[in-house]
């Protein structure tokens, strides 16, 4: 990452933000610290825009907030790319709009209350086509009463019964019917005098009365069918205008109204970067960050727009800028998709190291080995191959299958070390032999793999964490870094003594070099710093969960091949193995991945890699 810093005539500022924004290669820095000389404060000062350009960012503003108002009354549809350049008639455009802007409002306001209306006709016309079924039973006369209700639970038809026979004396009639969601609806029959009572009641109980609009209120119920199946067409046809209306203007006008939403972003976002501008009487000063490997372009790209007349300088790096430099991911070819993996933690700060093509390298060697079947490695390899074709297009998912059909040919080379296909049905079917260790009776030497493995892993991260700390000439760090790596070793050598071939009597210089490295730590660490010594040999047992669940997924195998053969039906048994191999997969994708990523998050990043980078954002066009 370069620091960089552009200078040319006032007059230019605009062109030459504009050409940055088109190149997209750059990050404006607002704060001048590290930047602007400090003798030179007095003549170098922020960019003031003038009364002009405030009116214009206020303007814009505006104009864009209606233009947002009017997207949200339109459809969304496919509609053509516009070119029409909005500045010479921003104000017609303006004016226009504000016309659309009300027509679409009042268009959507009415579309809005007859989707209401439209809704509720549904409930009424749902009701009364249930309850006409109940009205032959029923003769519609000017003395009786009839009260439509919903009814939510079925044991509720028993008590209203006893509630309405007590209030009518028995004079009414209850009728049910169910809907075709389930729900009931009730017709009550009752005389016109009490009525109301009745009514009353029903409220205190919590099954109100379904009340229709007050312009069928008084038509009889098959009156009010026909009216409300009237209506519901009538509303129906309407909101089908309506739409075609907004589809016709949208058709017409949706593509010029884009492209001065696009026009006025891009309009805005350059009239706000002047606020990150520095100025003399007749100068700009533009300060930012860009990949080092993009200066010369962008040179070479305002030399040619403005024939000299704006400069690019590239400054030197101060260690105060260290904490400020942006970071950006430059991975290429095999390690590139990793980088999928480390944008799940916060950026490395600049002078951390890029943890990409350490996680490149060990992350789908710890997936082989942990799952270590070359029958389930040729399925995830078709599956990777699958994905990658399908969602080419997709970045993260495309990363993602190239991840796995990496880890898919190292599960299917430790497979053939470990001699398993689908468990050990390959040595069933083609005489397929470990050529290392068979992983179900060698769990032992497994496990001491495993926390070999953890063992290289830890000492590389400290390794990296000593580098690190030379780098920032941080001498007590460093040190601290050197001693736990020698007292590793050391305890490794002194577990080791305990065993043959190694002679016993190595142990007792051994644990001397530990009394005297000790105390060091203290000097360098601080009093917490065994607690750190600790929790680096902790990292290393951690690993011992590569043995643990490469074991899980071996033996899960197993006993998908056995309960096969024990089943007595070939058919059965096939099926029942094939479930269970699937449920081993899907594991087998799962687990090693998860496990895989914490050591190297947890174990091991946490040894060199500083968190709390600052994302590289350039100045660009919006996509």
């Amino acid at each position: 990452m370069s620091k960089v810093e552009i200078i040319g005539p006032k007059g230019l500022l605009e062109a030459a933000l504009s050409l940055l924004k088109d190149l997209g290669i750059f990050q404006i820095e607002p704060a001048a610290v590290g930047f602007i000389d400090k003798g030179c404060e007095g003549h170098v000062t922020s960019f003031l825009p003038d009364e002009t350009s405030l009116s214009e960012v206020l303007f814009l503003e505006n104009l864009r907030t209606r233009l947002e108002e009017l997207f949200s009354y339109l459809p969304p549809v496919e509609v053509r790319k516009s070119y029409i350049e909005p500045l010479p008639v921003i104000d017609t455009i303006s004016k226009t709009m504000e016309k659309h802007c009300a027509a679409c409002r009042d268009l959507h306001q009415r579309k809005e209350g007859l989707q209401k209306e439209a809704a509720e006709l549904k409930r009424y016309l749902l009701f009364l086509a249930t309850i006409s079924s109940l009205l032959g039973s029923v003769r519609e006369t000017p003395d009786l009463d009839f009260i439509g209700l919903t009814i939510k639970e079925p044991q509720m038809i028993g008590r209203l019964r006893e509630l309405i026979s007590r209030l009518t004396d028995f004079r009414f009639e209850l009728l049910t019917e169910t809907e075709e969601d389930g729900t009931i609806v009730g017709l009550i029959t009752v005389e016109k005098g009490i009525s109301e009572k009745v009514k009353k009641s029903l409220s205190d109980e919590h099954v109100p009365e379904l009340r229709f609009p007050p312009a069928v209120a008084d038509l009889t119920f098959a009156e009010k069918l026909s009216y409300v199946k009237e209506r519901a067409a009538a509303v129906e046809a309407e909101i089908d205008w309506i739409t075609g209306e907004t589809k016709k203007f949208s058709t017409r006008w949706l593509p010029i109204y884009k492209r001065v939403k696009e026009w006025t972003d891009e309009r805005l976002s350059l009239l706000k970067a002047t606020a990150w501008v520095f100025e003399t009487r007749m100068c700009f000063f533009i300060n930012g960050w860009m990949p080092s490997g993009d200066v010369e372009r962008l040179r070479k790209s305002l030399l040619g727009a403005f024939s000299g007349k704006v400069a690019i300088e590239e400054k030197e790096m101060l260690e105060e800028d260290l904490d400020r430099v942006p970071i950006v991911l430059r991975n290429r070819g095999y390690f590139k998709p990793f980088e999928l993996l480390v944008k799940m933690l916060p950026l490395p700060k600049y002078t951390s190291f890029d943890p990409t093509p350490f996680i490149g390298v060990f992350f789908p060697v710890f997936f082989g080995m942990i799952l270590g079947d070359a029958g389930y490695g040729l399925i995830l390899l078709a599956l990777s191959l699958t994905l990658k074709r399908v969602f080419r297009k997709k970045g993260d998912i495309r990363d993602g299958a190239k991840i796995l059909l990496i880890s898919s040919l190292y599960a299917i080379f430790f497979g053939i070390l470990f001699g398993e296909f689908f468990g050990e049905l390959g040595t069933a079917l083609f005489g397929l032999e470990p050529l290392c260790v068979e992983r179900r009776h060698a769990v032992i030497p497994m496990l001491y793999f495993s926390l070999s493995v953890g063992v290289v892993h830890v000492v590389l991260g400290l390794v990296l964490g000593l580098t690190s700390a030379m780098k920032k000439k941080a001498k007590k760090e460093a040190a601290f870094k050197l001693l736990n790596v020698l007292l590793i070793f050391c305890i490794i050598v002194l577990i080791a003594s305990f065993f043959k071939p190694f002679p016993w009597l190595l142990s007792k210089p051994v644990i001397i070099v530990i009394l005297v490295l000790t105390p060091l730590l203290f000097f360098t660490g601080g009093l917490l710093a065994p607690l750190e010594l600790l929790k680096s040999i902790g990292n290393i047992v951690s690993y011992a969960r590569i043995m643990a669940i490469g074991l899980a997924s071996v033996l899960l195998a197993f006993v998908a091949n056995r309960m096969a053969g024990m089943m007595g039906d070939v058919v059965i048994g096939v099926i029942a193995a094939g479930l269970l191999h699937t449920i081993n997969i899907v594991l087998g994708v799962f687990s090693p991945t998860i496990h895989s990523l914490r050591l190297h998050y947890v174990e091991f990043f946490s040894k060199f890699v500083e968190h709390g980078g600052r994302r590289f954002a350039p100045f660009k066009k919006e996509s």
